[in-house]
């Protein structure tokens, strides 16, 4: 390939400054390099595709530092990991066998930590050769240490010994399958260069493409997620009097890359706050609120993965009998996960703390704490006293859900609800009581007629902390169309719920179903009316959003959707927040925080 040089520096940089201002901003790929014999190596076609696709790429050395590591992570928009030895089995948990070539032990744990660290933060990745190996082992599933050895049947010589531009081969690609997308075609001729293989896909990853002998040749997410992994060399193409009949490949990663990218900077500039999770049920189970704890969906590590800022924690109350005793153990329990919540932000206290109005959240996210706020779920919590009501405001509770799956003092619910009860008497003087402490009104599991009697009772505007649209699918715990024109009439918002069983009736429930969700309420209510509330923890996550660490693919799906950047900041929580300024200042200032 021919490059013309310039010996005139200053001329080359007067260029430059002449245009600078109007540079084309590209994302960063992070590249992992070859190690061997003490020399750090980059074949010429991975950064020459990247480049020609539109990237800025960034070789990774293999290093020990995981501190450094996760700093790396944080810089780049996506990832490629790129070809070379084979990988040490003692990571599988294996013992070698004799077919088991050169291992590099430069290069295994690193990339097998930075795959799974990039995976956990929804870093955009291509595999390529050795890369679609290790993205399946550091994901959990199985390789072939040699497949001569140990695959069965009669196989194709899978390590050609001519030029490594030309194909030796062909793959079948699957016609359902994001690589069928990306390469338009159903047979593809590849090059091939190798003799491990993958085994078994990884939980989460299906097989996109095989070759005639049915040696897999590629993987990808089955989860909305951007990762793909390809057996074969693409790389290798572009250097043959420029083919660019693999470009598609590199394109594709670029494209998810920017994607990322501008879904990074969106999470930086504005607030993301989830109206609704119940991770204090799990409190019991000894879980830590520090660590990426595997028995809940909202921890610090996930928050900051998914560059979460801020979730209403609550404090849930199934409903039981409404005796003098059950009621008085109910407000017991609420006060006790209350405590609990407090207790949790007490001994996470440098990087955590809990808000009770709009502007501890700002604070908290300019001092680089992620923030809690406190809510109750079911109003079964106040048993038949009015002044629990004042008392939860005082300890930060910023809003309260009427009732749950069942019928209680203040309200008839949307399930179990025969004979169609609204607001009772009590019932109204808890929401006159809530207006006036300035505590917002939850609707989510109220019956339709609690739902209108509500309105017509509340001198400021409603919310639903987690609910969906009952036009899309048909479940008693949705909201019809009548009933999100009239929330959004009386100035207030619906969020939302990530639980599956809201967003589809039957079939794999995914983020887009969630999308599909908030695109409908959109056009009913209008933008100004919508938000997110996952419900983790209290039955919440789909696939592709199933925790918090997977809430910024949330923020991917909308940008891609078109929306605007101020769409995106009134959906993740400034539409809840107008309306929870307006309602507490709309009431007296009883919060010890307010």
């Amino acid at each position: 390939m021919a490059t013309t040089f310039s010996f005139d520096i200053d001329a080359d940089c007067a260029v430059l400054h002449n245009r600078f201002p109007n540079h084309r901003e590209a994302p960063l790929i992070g590249i992992t390099g070859n190690f061997n014999e003490g020399n750090l190596s980059l074949a010429q076609g991975y950064y020459q595709s990247v480049i020609q696709a539109g990237g800025v790429p960034l070789v990774i050395p293999p290093y020990e530092d995981t501190d450094l590591l996760v700093n790396t992570l944080d810089a780049v928009d996506g990832i490629l990991l790129t070809g070379g030895g084979d990988i040490n089995p003692l990571f599988l948990h294996e013992e070698p066998i004799q077919g088991l070539h050169s291992v590099n032990p430069y290069r295994d744990r690193q990339e097998l930590m930075l795959t799974r660290l990039a995976a956990n933060r929804q870093i955009p990745m291509l595999g390529i050769c050795r890369g679609i190996q290790v993205m399946n082992a550091a994901l959990g599933g199985s390789l072939y240490q040699d497949i001569y050895t140990e695959a069965p049947g009669n196989l194709l010589k899978h390590s050609q010994d001519m030029d490594r531009a030309f194909p030796s081969h062909t793959v079948d690609i699957a016609a359902d399958s994001l690589l069928y997308r990306i390469m338009r075609t159903g047979k593809l001729p590849v090059n091939s260069f190798h003799h491990q293989a993958v085994k078994a896909p990884a939980p989460g990853f299906r097989i996109s493409a095989t070759a005639p002998d049915g040696i897999i040749e590629a993987i990808e997410s089955t989860e909305c997620k951007p990762m793909l992994g390809v057996q074969w060399h693409p790389e290798c193409f572009i250097l043959s009097d420029r083919n660019k009949c693999m470009m598609p490949l590199f394109g594709w990663l670029v494209k998810e890359a920017k994607y990322f990218r501008a879904a990074k900077r969106v999470h930086s500039r504005l607030l993301t706050l989830d109206t609704h999770c119940d991770t204090p049920m799990f409190f019991d189970r000894h879980i830590n609120f520090a660590t990426r704890d595997p028995q809940i969906k909202v921890d610090l590590h996930k928050m900051t993965e998914g560059r979460q800022d801020a979730t209403i924690m609550v404090a849930y109350l199934p409903q039981r009998e409404r005796t003098e005793e059950a009621l008085a153990a109910a407000t017991a329990k609420a006060d006790q996960l209350l405590d609990g919540i407090e207790e949790m932000v007490a001994m996470n206290c440098t990087a955590v703390d809990i808000a009770c109005k709009p502007s501890d959240l700002y604070r908290l996210k300019r001092e680089g704490k992620k923030a809690i706020m406190l809510g109750i779920e079911n109003g079964y919590a106040i048993g038949k006293d009015l002044g629990n009501v004042e008392r939860f405001r005082r300890r930060g509770v910023v809003y309260m859900t009427l009732c749950h799956n069942g019928n209680n003092d203040i309200c008839g619910s949307a399930r179990y609800n025969d004979g169609n009860l609204g607001v009772s008497g009590f019932g109204e003087k808890v929401i006159r009581e809530m207006n006036r402490v300035g505590m917002m009104v939850d609707l989510s599991h109220a019956g339709e007629r609690t739902f209108y009697d509500t309105l017509e009772i509340s001198s400021v505007p409603v919310v639903c902390s987690h609910s969906s649209c009952r036009s899309l699918c048909d479940h008693p715990r949705n909201l019809t169309d009548e009933q999100l024109k009239a929330i959004a009439r009386k100035g207030g918002t619906v969020q939302i719920c990530l639980y599956g069983g809201f967003l589809r009736s039957d079939g794999e429930v995914t983020v887009r179903d969630a999308i599909e969700h908030l695109h409908h309420a959109v056009n009913v209510m209008g933008i100004d009316h919508v938000g997110i509330g996952t419900d983790f923890d209290g039955d919440g996550g789909i696939i592709g959003c199933n925790d918090s660490s997977e809430l910024i693919n949330l923020t991917r799906q909308l940008l891609f959707e078109r929306y605007s950047e101020e769409d995106i900041r009134k959906i993740w929580g400034g539409n809840f927040l107008r309306i929870m300024e307006e309602v507490q200042e709309h009431g007296i200032r009883v919060c010890p925080r307010v």
